[in-house]
């Protein structure tokens, strides 16, 4: 090539070399089409909680099929889905860093092109001494927000461009690929819910709704055989972590990977709760779900509703032996398969996804570190319009054993209206529901119950990717891998020692060099720099030992 002939290292470079090279000194464009297929997350778990109940679709139809309208059929999981997209408003909107947006406007006003001859120069700033505090003290410490899968996992595809992330953005920016990817996630998932606005008056009442929300999430997956959006809680090293899996099934997406364990027992047997997972307060749920205060729990109230006959609303039956497999579900322009390097975020993704559901699956989530965390009151009743909110949303909850004539009975419930008022009738099974369980310590107890009744055999390990074109939405291809704790020990142990400071963060290496050109950062990157500086080295080196061979 004309380029080889003019170049000042010759052949000195192998092809694998060059090509290396080549990509260091390449500089980044940002519009590239491989930018889009680099950023692998798109911080979905980075919200701030839900604004509204999801009600599942199922019901919502039946809910028009009953005032005599004609609902279109509920949609499957299917290869295709029509994603609307708006320029203007798609996905949620970015929430501004404040301390960026100050840093921001200061820089501003001191770039006027000339001042007035009239007016004294401001005074030359001094430059702020290095902040020496670890990345977790810096940005994931209360009473900023808690860690999430997204910050676990970034890092994984290069932990400085992560560390400039949030040094100089304190957040993912939102390109056009995230929000492309976020319209699909948003199309997913109302195939499976409805949202419904709801009026949150203290933060006890908004993470009602989140836990909430996720008790009808496993309400929906036991009576469909799926569920979309399920958030989850879990603690790492000390550290609490949020995440929110794309979806949940009980069909094993490869039953031929499932197959060929060879483990002689079965991992993921939900054992019995661990002694102590649980608030001491929240002892008191067994003796409201038990006849006459009994130690043995009984189908009243929430474990009747959770397992009442639903074959005239779905063909789907949960059998005692049957796992629930975690799917992840990614945007992309082409139909190849990411691996290595590429694949590595998304796989570490779906592990902690594991690992997290597996916990709070088990119980051994303790909620008293999630509530001190968030400085919640987990004994505050929540408000009583919160509770009239959700239970005229919810009104037609299959009936309990508890309101059956036939069926034994705790203690009688309070009248809807004389104790939180609302306006709500006093037959209706939620409010029933939401008294006895008025508080968030209540709540999370019945969110424990629901997922003992939701998964029967613990968690499947077959975990898998779905990657849909981010114009259509339209699956393009699927991966399968297996979950190995071993392999997340070993990466969340580097991870972490990152967050905590106990080391610097590193780059991509020589081989990865392919990253560079879709980063924001990489004219800049000192790291970058100094491979070129190792790549010329090596050069001539090998240049030396030649001459020195003649």
């Amino acid at each position: 090539m004309e380029q080889d002939a003019i170049s000042d290292y010759g052949s000195d470079f192998t092809p694998d070399e060059e090509e290396i090279l080549h990509s260091l000194l390449q500089q980044p464009k940002p519009d590239l089409a491989a930018q889009k297929e680099v950023l692998v997350l798109g911080g979905i778990e980075d919200h701030e909680g839900p604004s509204g109940a999801r009600i599942p679709r199922l019901l919502y139809q039946q809910r028009q099929q009953s005032a005599g309208s004609n609902p279109s059929t509920p949609q499957k999981q299917s290869s295709h889905i029509a994603v609307e997209m708006a320029d203007n408003n798609i996905g949620p909107a970015t929430v501004e860093n404040p301390e960026s947006r100050s840093e921001r406007e200061r820089h501003e006003r001191s770039m006027s092109i000339e001042a007035p001859v009239d007016l004294p120069q401001a005074p030359v700033e001094q430059p702020a001494e290095p902040d020496l505090r670890s990345p977790l003290e810096r940005f994931r410490t209360k009473p900023q927000k808690a860690l999430s899968v997204t910050d676990l996992v970034s890092p994984s595809w290069c932990e400085l461009q992560y560390w400039f992330v949030l040094t100089k953005h304190g957040k993912k920016r939102r390109t056009p690929a995230m929000k492309r990817g976020s319209a699909v996630h948003k199309t997913l998932e109302e195939e499976v819910h409805r949202t419904i606005v709801v009026d949150i008056q203290t933060k006890e009442d908004a993470w009602g709704l989140r836990i909430w929300n996720i008790i009808q999430g496993l309400r929906t997956l036991r009576e469909t055989g799926m569920t979309r959006e399920l958030e989850v809680w879990g603690m790492f090293d000390g550290q609490v972590v949020n995440g929110v899996i794309d979806e949940l099934s009980y069909t094993c997406p490869d039953p031929e990977l499932e197959k060929s364990e060879n483990n002689s027992t079965d991992p993921n047997e939900l054992p019995p709760p661990p002694p102590g997972s649980l608030a001491p307060d929240q002892k008191s749920i067994t003796d409201f779900l038990s006849p006459n205060g009994s130690q043995e729990p009984s189908q009243s109230n929430f474990g009747a509703a959770a397992t009442s006959d639903v074959s005239s609303i779905s063909p789907f039956s949960k059998k005692s032996t049957q796992r629930v497999y975690i799917t992840d579900t990614k945007t992309r322009t082409t139909t190849s398969l990411p691996k290595g390097a590429s694949f590595r975020p998304t796989l570490m993704q779906l592990m902690l996804y594991h690992r997290l559901l597996s916990n709070m699956a088990t119980g051994a989530v303790d909620p008293t570190i999630l509530f001190t965390r968030y400085n919640l009151d987990a004994d505050k009743p929540l408000t009583d319009r919160f509770i009239a909110q959700i239970s005229e949303i919810f009104y037609d909850l299959p009936p309990t054993q508890s309101q059956d004539s036939s069926a034994p009975t705790s203690s009688p419930s309070p009248t809807p209206d004389s104790k939180k008022g609302g306006g709500v009738s006093e037959g209706n099974d939620t409010v029933s529901l939401l008294l006895a369980h008025d508080s968030l310590a209540q709540l999370w107890s019945l969110m424990q119950l629901a997922f003992r009744q939701t998964f029967p055999a613990g968690v499947g390990t077959v975990l898998q990717t779905v990657y849909r074109s981010a114009a259509t939405g339209n699956i393009l291809n699927t991966k399968c891998v297996r979950h190995e704790d071993e392999v997340l020990d070993a990466y969340m142990s580097e991870a972490m020692r990152w967050w905590k400071g106990e080391r610097e963060a590193v780059g991509v290496c020589l081989e990865e060099a392919y990253k560079c050109q879709g980063c924001e950062f990489a004219e800049g990157c000192g790291w970058r720099k100094g491979k070129i500086e190792e790549a010329r080295e090596k050069v001539r080196m090998n240049r030396e030992r030649r001459k020195s061979r003649v």
